[in-house]
This record gives C-alpha cells, structure tokens and sequence, in this order.
C-alpha cells in the first residue's frame, strides 16, 4: 500500500495552480478552503479530505490519481 507524499502532492498542486494562472486565494474559495490551507497542501504541511481533494482536481482540470502521484 502507497503512503501520501505530502511533497509531491504539493509539487504538483502548485505546478497545476500557476499552470491555470490562479492565485492561491481564488483556488482556495473555488474549493472552500483558507487561502494559507493551500499554502500548507502546496509546502506539504498538510493533506487535503477526500472531499477538497477532488475539487482541486477539477478546478484544476486534472485527476485526483494525478494529485496524489498514482498517475504521471
């Protein structure tokens, strides 16, 4: 069984965010989170419940396998 990077999470979460053009706040609201819960998920501080996790993925227009390293 994987464990969660919290790393590589926060590596890809970034990327995809600044990929989009969007700022932290506004990724944030769009997922109904903090804006510095984002900062936490992207330094990998923190890990995201299964029910934000799956809207940064189509915020971000991605899939939570790849926001959690199970897919390149």
């Amino acid at each position: 069984m994987m464990e969660f990077d919290n790393i590589q999470f926060g590596k890809r979460l970034k990327q995809l965010r600044i990929e989009c053009g969007l700022s932290q706040n506004f990724l944030a609201k769009e997922v109904g989170v903090a804006s510095n819960t984002i900062t936490q998920y992207e330094s990998g501080y923190s890990k995201p419940k299964i029910d934000v996790l799956v809207k940064l993925a189509v915020v971000l227009k991605t899939t939570t396998d790849y926001l959690l390293g199970l897919e390149d």
